[in-house]
C-alpha cells in the first residue's frame, strides 16, 4: 500500500474500530468519517485522521475520498436508533461510495458483508428482504472494475452472552442450529491485512472462529468453563413476532429482531460443517492468532 489513506467506513462501529485498530498497528495511514469526531477521538487512536459528517451526505463522501488509496465500508444501520436509516446507509451510502470512489481513480475496495446470504433460504423463511440491501451490493461490486474483496462476517461472540443472564441462556426459538461466530479482534486483523494486500482481489472469504456452534452446546461450554451451572431455555419466537408487528408503527427495530433471530434459528446445516475448513483456510492466508470460544468466556465471565 502506498502513502494514499484507507478510509473505513463505519470505523467507529462494532467491527470497525477494531479494523481501524489493526490498520494503525500496521502502520497504514487510514481517515474515517463520523458523525461524532468528538466521540470518535474518544475511540480511536490519535493516529487516525477524522472528518465529522454523515455518510448519507454526497459532498462529504466525495471529500472523504480524496488522497485515498483504498475504501474499506463497514457500514451497519442495525441499531435502534439507526434502523430507519438502513436503506439509506448500507444501500444509497455504499452506491455512492462505489460510484464516486471509481471517479477518484480508487481501484482497491473490501466490503464487509454478512457470513452468506441464500435467497432460496430467505424466501423459504418468508423474509425475502432480509438479505436483499447485502446481495445488491455485492452484485454491484463483483459487476464493478475495482480490486474488490468481499468479506463475509460471522456473528461476533457478542450474540452468545447477549442472551446469558445470571446462570441462564434464554434464546427465542432455541438456537439449536449450529453456527459460525467469530472474535471482532480477528475480524480487525482479518479485514485490514486483506485491504492492504494485492492477491485476493475478485474473492469472497467468509470469516469465522475455529467452530460452528449450537446456544445449548454454548451453555454446556460456559458452565464447563466457569464450573457453574447454566441452563438453557428456549423462548417462543412467536412472542418476538407479535411484538414486533405490534412495535411496528414506532421502530422497525424489533421486526428486523425477529428476522436476525429467525434466520439464526434455520441456519443452513451445510454451512456450519464448512466452519473448520473456512477457519482453517483464514489461517492459512493471515497472519493472526484467532481468539477462541474459551478464551472469550474467560476474559468476559472470570475477570
Amino acid at each position: 500500500m502506498n502513502n494514499r489513506k484507507i478510509i473505513v467506513f463505519g470505523g467507529t462501529g462494532y467491527y470497525g474500530r477494531r479494523i481501524v485498530a489493526h490498520l494503525v498497528t500496521m502502520r497504514q495511514p487510514v481517515r474515517v468519517l463520523s458523525r461524532n469526531a468528538a466521540k470518535a477521538r474518544d475511540i480511536l487512536d490519535p493516529e487516525v485522521e477524522i472528518m465529522e459528517g454523515d455518510v448519507t451526505n454526497h459532498r462529504l463522501v466525495v471529500e472523504s475520498l480524496k488522497e485515498v488509496g483504498a475504501i474499506v465500508i463497514c457500514l451497519s444501520a442495525a441499531t435502534f436508533k439507526l434502523i430507519r436509516k438502513r436503506q439509506q446507509i448500507e444501500r444509497d451510502a455504499v452506491l455512492d461510495i462505489l460510484s464516486e470512489g471509481r471517479k477518484a481513480g480508487i481501484k482497491r475496495l473490501v466490503y464487509v458483508s454478512g457470513y452468506e446470504m441464500r435467497p432460496s433460504v430467505l424466501k423459504a423463511l418468508k423474509i425475502p428482504d432480509f438479505g436483499a440491501i447485502m446481495l445488491e451490493i455485492e452484485s454491484k461490486i463483483r459487476q464493478s472494475d475495482y480490486d474488490w474483496t468481499i468479506l463475509g462476517a460471522a456473528p461476533s461472540f457478542e450474540l452468545f452472552f447477549a442472551f446469558f443472564r445470571k446462570g441462564k441462556m434464554a434464546v427465542p426459538g432455541g438456537g439449536k442450529n449450529a453456527i459460525p461466530s467469530i472474535a471482532p479482534e480477528d475480524v480487525g486483523a482479518i479485514v485490514a491485512q486483506t485491504v492492504a494486500r494485492e492477491d485476493l482481489n475478485g474473492q469472497r472469504i467468509r470469516m469465522t472462529g475455529p467452530e460452528a456452534y449450537t446456544f445449548p452446546e454454548v451453555a454446556k461450554k460456559i458452565g464447563a468453563v466457569t464450573v457453574r451451572e447454566v441452563k438453557h431455555v428456549t423462548l417462543p419466537l412467536g412472542i418476538i413476532n407479535l411484538v414486533s408487528l405490534i412495535a411496528y408503527p414506532i421502530s422497525t427495530f424489533p421486526r428486523f429482531l425477529f428476522k436476525s433471530l429467525k434466520l439464526l434459528n434455520n441456519f443452513p446445516p451445510d454451512l456450519a460443517q464448512q466452519v473448520p475448513a473456512d477457519h482453517q483456510l483464514l489461517k492459512t492466508w493471515f497472519d493472526y492468532e484467532p481468539v477462541t470460544l474459551e478464551a472469550e468466556i474467560r476474559k468476559r465471565l472470570m475477570p
